[in-house]
């Protein structure tokens, strides 16, 4: 079979839609105005900022005030875990997650409980990946402010139980009287392939990002539900109700409304293509090379994300080869492809260092096709067995499937 460039790591980054970028041209040469000024060409500009906000907040089912620009997933996670819990902390010091959180999450809980003296619960997940809803919210306390959970893992794709959480919080909230704890998903991965209504997943905060739908990087929202307080992490101007100050990243908010519109108009149709080549392709790969195992649930996982674990390898090693062979796909999550550290994620799921030293994640897209994933199984048996002649790691067989 001829050499070719397939990219399998969407879930990283996605290419700008032409349509996106269309709508960016204009606001790249021609109406360069500042949003805060005064003049026709500021107005030009904020109507734009406007439009977008309106565009992202029909996605989610949200008001247009309910959504706050920011440069990315990152900080809007950053953004609505450190700024609750310093903003609501007469009400409590205590926090549940997960422990298969983004980095992005998992950070900023480090650093509440190691600088500033809160405590966080994480609620273990099952070897699937999934949590249950109930065990969330048994770690709930009287001083527990927020509640966070991952709404779709960006490693393994499993996808939680957020309507069923939310749903028990809102009752838990009414039969206390209380307004805690809020509750935070980070969405970043589920944008154009799940349900993201706000109203429908009983939500009060949401964190979703640009460069997954195939919008412009370095940029990204925060939905905040009206009336929550948050406590700004920078300080300058009155911009985003002054909670994220700074003039606005305008070509990359104007891009996001449009990429934003355009997934959740073909929500069902990219579906519909990704999720029969992802079982394909998960299919084909664990028959034919042995001592594999899929990592995440088989079926509650996004329509675009396979991840395996092929037992005896460096995922790294194997990530170098395939790259030489134009395949391009990820060890894990790309903020933390520095690290030579295993998966936290796979870790999570009772699995040994070895097993998560050796997963990799493909992550499909609008373009992939049935050839892109021949194409990789036909390439990859022979990248592995190449190193598992010269691994000193031999994984048990408990482990396999």
């Amino acid at each position: 079979m001829a050499n070719r460039e397939v990219y399998l790591d969407h879930a990283a980054t996605t290419p700008i839609d032409e349509r996106v970028l269309g709508s960016m041209r204009p606001f790249l040469l021609e109406n360069f105005g500042n949003p805060s000024s005064f003049h026709m060409m500021g107005k030009v500009v904020r109507d734009a900022i406007d439009d977008a906000r309106e565009k992202v907040a029909v996605a989610l089912g949200a008001r247009p005030d309910e959504i706050l620009f920011t440069s990315g997933g990152s900080e809007s996670d950053n953004l609505a875990v450190l700024g609750v819990a310093r903003a609501h902390i007469e009400h409590g010091k205590h926090i549940v997650s997960l422990r298969t959180e983004h980095q992005a999450v998992a950070e900023p809980l480090y650093h509440l409980e190691k600088k500033e003296g809160f405590e966080v619960t994480y609620v273990d997940v099952d070897r699937e990946g999934l949590v249950d809803a109930q065990a969330v919210i048994d770690a709930i306390r009287p001083d527990t402010t927020l509640v966070t959970i991952l709404y779709a893992n960006n490693e393994i794709g499993v996808i939680q139980p957020i309507s069923e959480i939310g749903n028990k919080i809102q009752k838990m909230r009414e039969e206390t009287k209380t307004r805690y704890p809020l509750f935070h998903t980070d969405a970043c991965q589920a944008v154009g392939t799940l349900e993201v209504d706000v109203n429908k997943l009983h939500v009060d905060l949401m964190t979703i990002n640009s460069s997954k739908i195939y919008g412009p990087k370095g940029v990204g929202a925060l939905y905040v539900h009206r009336g929550i307080k948050l406590r700004s992490l920078q300080f300058g101007g009155a911009q985003e109700r002054g909670i994220r100050p700074g003039t606005e990243n305008v070509i990359g908010i104007v891009g996001f409304g449009t990429a934003i519109e355009i997934a959740a108009e073909e929500r069902e149709q990219y579906n519909e293509k990704v999720t029969p080549l992802r079982d394909y392709c998960i299919e084909q790969l664990l028959s034919v090379i042995p001592k594999t195992r899929l990592n995440g649930h088989p079926t509650k996982r996004l329509a675009n994300n396979v991840n395996i674990s092929f037992m005896d390898v460096e995922g790294e090693a194997l990530l170098l080869y395939l790259d030489a062979s134009g395949i391009y796909a990820s060890t894990g999550s790309a903020c933390t492809s520095a690290s030579l550290d295993p998966s936290h994620v796979i870790l999570a799921l009772g699995l040994p260092y070895e097993v998560a030293h050796g997963s990799l994640r493909f992550s499909l897209g609008r373009s992939t096709t049935k050839e892109d994933i021949d194409y990789l199984v036909a390439t990859l048996p022979a990248l592995v067995e190449r190193l598992r002649k010269i691994s000193p790691v031999s994984v048990d067989e408990k482990y396999f499937r």
